[in-house]
């Protein structure tokens, strides 16, 4: 046997057990967290993630593990982690509203307007991997509609084909251009989830500097650039200072 065949082979075997052993702990963690195990639960979790697995799923009972545990901050930052890969999870979306509502801080959102709200409502519709998958499939279907338009004798049966290939190609492109602008959203966007109790917000980025708002664990905050071991951030409200890093936990870690 060759060593190119050794090799894939090897390949193969250590995918096909890290799967095995990745279900089997996912297994038990849903296990332990049905028995009220929810500590024993989230160290299966965090193995599974260790072994570079990462899923909305996973995430998501994280999230309830913490909420079971009344830990705001990871309850949030789990379930806001599920969400960027299943945007419109409806059962996750529901956990998260939960979840906000032990937060200390209530902050309003800058009002937004009609179009932008159909805009991100539209994007944000799928993730931008998601949105690629469904204009590949898109493609798949328009060469299947465009090799039937050839092969059907009846001139309605080659019409049907010919306009199903037609759509399909161009609904193809409105995915891809979806799957740009997510990824434009979501590159454009560093958001993170504040793990301490309560954070001083700095005007500037030192301890000496003057304290212009406090936020509490649990908020969500956008990093706007950092330095050093401080970060500048935005709230949903507007308003923006600065940060110790070692307060909050990105979101997009993986």
């Amino acid at each position: 046997m060759s060593i190119k065949k050794i090799a894939l082979l090897l390949c193969l075997f250590l995918v096909t057990f890290g799967f095995s052993q990745n279900e089997d702990l996912f297994n038990k963690a849903t296990e332990l967290y049905n028995n009220g195990e929810y500590s024993a639960a989230i160290e299966n979790y965090e193995q599974i993630i260790e072994n570079g697995k990462h899923s909305a799923s996973l995430y998501f009972n994280m999230g309830n593990c913490y909420y079971k545990l009344n830990s705001i901050g990871p309850s949030i930052y789990y379930y806001e982690k599920a969400l960027l890969l299943s945007p419109n999870n409806k059962e996750i979306q529901n956990n998260l509203r939960f979840a906000q509502n032990m937060r200390l801080d209530a902050i309003e959102e800058m009002p937004k307007t009609e179009l932008s709200r159909i805009y991100n409502a539209v994007v944000g519709m799928f993730s931008n991997d998601q949105w690629a998958y469904l204009a590949v499939g898109l493609v798949f279907l328009f060469v299947l509609a465009y090799m039937a338009y050839y092969f059907l004798r009846s001139a309605n049966q080659k019409r049907a084909a010919f306009i199903s290939s037609i759509f399909s190609l161009a609904l193809a492109f409105i995915c891809v251009l979806m799957a740009y602008l997510s990824h434009q959203q979501y590159k454009k966007n560093d958001f993170a989830i504040v793990f301490n109790k309560e954070v001083n917000i700095n005007s500037e980025p030192n301890n000496n500097s003057n304290t212009i708002f406090t936020i509490h664990e649990g908020t969500k905050v956008n990093v706007l650039e950092e330095l050093d071991d401080w970060k500048r951030i935005r709230i949903a409200d507007g308003q923006t200072g600065w940060l110790l890093a070692e307060t909050i936990r990105p979101l997009k870690d993986f």
